[in-house]
């Protein structure tokens, strides 16, 4: 009785144990909110003699990735980067290995047609101790968001893409680690660069604000399903008119 009254427990235990464990490997630390493994984050390969674009920004975008690429199908080739993109300094220091791309079988470097990108989200935050806090500090104010982004955008001229850089969506009230409307004030930044660059806006901001109670969860910067399909409509739409489609 005492061997049958313990082998019911070890097995409880281990039921219990299994979601947490299955839990802990499809997830990843919330600096993004989007699951590993996402689908949205699996590599692509080329459909011969279509353009090539890559999706950069955060797990905003990786949202409304497979909708995109869903609307553009034999349009367009819609790569993503394949992580989180986060800040501007983590996209500093990793574009050079987002943009590499090579031709499998010739092995020759390939280009790209567009880059749709947006940094915001992951800059205005606070942070502190690992986690979202509005007792720590923001991770780039507004002038090192300036600055980086510039550096950013001088580095994606260099690969002759039509460029489209995609503002910032709403920071709702209740946010963890962020200040609603603060995403306003780096859009400002962006758009004025963006202005002087001539890089067009996709205005993801003006777009999501007029439905927000639709398309957002509540007290959360993301978006459910059907708001990132909403928020998908208007990249592809962007994307098509810079092909020239």
């Amino acid at each position: 009785m005492n061997f049958l009254r313990s082998f019911l427990v070890s097995l409880s235990a281990a039921a219990l144990a299994l979601p947490i464990a299955l839990l802990a490997q499809t997830n990843v630390p919330e600096k993004g909110g989007e699951r590993k493994m996402d689908p949205a984050l699996v590599p692509v390969e080329d459909v011969p003699g279509l353009p090539r674009v890559v999706l950069i920004g955060d797990s905003i975008s990786i949202g409304y990735t497979l909708p995109t690429r869903e609307l553009l199908k034999g349009v367009a080739n819609v790569h993503r980067i394949p992580v989180n993109g986060t800040s501007t300094d983590v996209g500093l220091k990793s574009l050079d290995a987002w943009l590499a791309a090579k031709d499998k079988a010739t092995g020759q470097d390939q280009t790209w047609d567009v880059i749709h990108f947006n940094w915001g989200l992951h800059d205005l935050k606070h942070w502190k101790d690992g986690k979202l806090d509005l007792a720590g500090p923001q991770v780039n104010d507004l002038a090192t968001y300036e600055r980086n982004l510039r550096a950013i955008v001088a580095r994606l001229k260099q690969t002759h893409a039509k460029l489209i850089f995609a503002t910032t969506t709403p920071v709702p009230e209740g946010s963890a680690g962020r200040v609603a409307g603060d995403e306003l004030k780096y859009n400002e930044v962006a758009e004025r660069i963006m202005k002087e660059e001539g890089i067009p806006v996709d205005d993801l901001h003006a777009l999501a604000a007029s439905r927000l109670a639709e398309i957002q969860q509540p007290q959360n910067v993301h978006f459910t399903e059907d708001g990132s399909r909403v928020l998908a409509t208007q990249v592809a739409a962007m994307i098509r008119t810079a092909l020239g489609k």
